[in-house]
């Protein structure tokens, strides 16, 4: 399959959740209370954004799916063995485990970097860097959010907690 088809499927496929997530299961599975002071607060708001940034991203495939010139054929890439893809398989359900293992002992930040790290290097990453820095960086700044602005509880581990 070339690189071609996968984006207009990748499009598609975006496009598809938007409209099931925006029409049947953000209305039909998440609450909100009425008395939500503030719209960034509300359960909703967060899976709305989420669902109408898939749509964009979605349509911006279908956009550029268009308008790319005609690609060469390209060999397939049978560079990955069965055997190294259930390899994989196991080492991020290995994560997993680990996952729920260290969140009550580590905390959900110190363990979601630690995640994150795990799973870059699981899947081979050409930007490793990257990975590492924003492993530390995202946790962190959605832990000062939540904790400082928004005001909610963030579990914290059993030997460092954060301020």
């Amino acid at each position: 399959m070339s690189n071609k088809t996968i984006q207009l499927h990748l499009g598609i496929g975006a496009c598809i959740a938007c409209i099931f997530l925006l029409a049947i299961a953000i209305p039909t599975w998440v609450s909100s209370p009425s008395n939500v002071r503030f719209l960034i607060m509300s359960p909703v708001f967060w899976p709305a954004t989420l669902a109408i940034l898939t749509g964009i991203v979605g349509l911006g495939l279908l956009l550029d799916w268009r308008r790319a010139a005609p690609e060469a054929d390209e060999p397939e890439n049978l560079a990955d063995s069965p055997k190294a893809a259930r390899l994989r398989l196991l080492g991020m359900a290995a994560i997993m485990l680990v996952t729920m293992y260290a969140l009550p002992r580590a905390g959900m930040v110190w363990t979601c970097m630690l995640v994150f790290v795990a799973s870059a290097f699981l899947v081979k990453t050409r930007h490793p860097v990257a990975a590492i820095v924003c492993a530390v960086a995202v946790p962190l700044v959605l832990y000062a959010f939540f904790a400082h602005v928004a005001g909610v509880a963030i579990p914290q581990g059993n030997f460092v907690r954060l301020p």
